[in-house]
């Protein structure tokens, strides 16, 4: 599934090419292919060029956010972070990666939400994190 089905991020801060599987409230897998042609790698870092942590966070918040508006209760809804916790970096992802994302949410209310993210390159991890967020209805 195409993530603009779900998300509403938009280039160039959409950081997921596909969500190849999704439970509607509780999990949501995807990928990024970095290409090498993104902005960012130009200054981080010149000559060796090195996907910024911060990004692999995001790219699995969005992941997350796919599963949680997948769910009928947050359709429409805007889900924000809420904080960040456990965040660990375990390797360098690099132009040609194929960043693997899979979050399970695991706990979910009304108005906010909590899951686990994991990220990794040819089965490595390269990142994992706890994942916090508020959910903003449509005024």
């Amino acid at each position: 599934m195409r993530p603009e089905q779900l998300l509403p991020h938009r280039p160039p801060f959409l950081l997921v090419d596909e969500v190849v599987e999704i439970d509607p409230g509780r999990s949501a897998k995807g990928y990024w292919k970095l290409t090498g042609e993104e902005d960012f790698f130009s200054g981080h870092f010149p000559g060796r060029p090195t996907l910024p942590g911060v990004l692999m966070v995001e790219s699995m918040a969005q992941v997350g956010a796919a599963a949680a508006l997948a769910d009928e209760r947050y359709a429409g809804s805007l889900p924000l972070f809420g904080g960040i916790e456990k965040a660990r970096f375990r390797r360098q992802v690099v132009p040609g990666d194929t960043l693997e994302l899979d979050v399970e949410l695991e706990q979910m209310s009304s108005m906010a939400g909590r899951g686990r993210g994991r990220a990794t390159v040819g089965g490595k991890l390269a990142c994992e994190a706890r994942l916090l967020f508020v959910v903003t209805r449509p005024t």
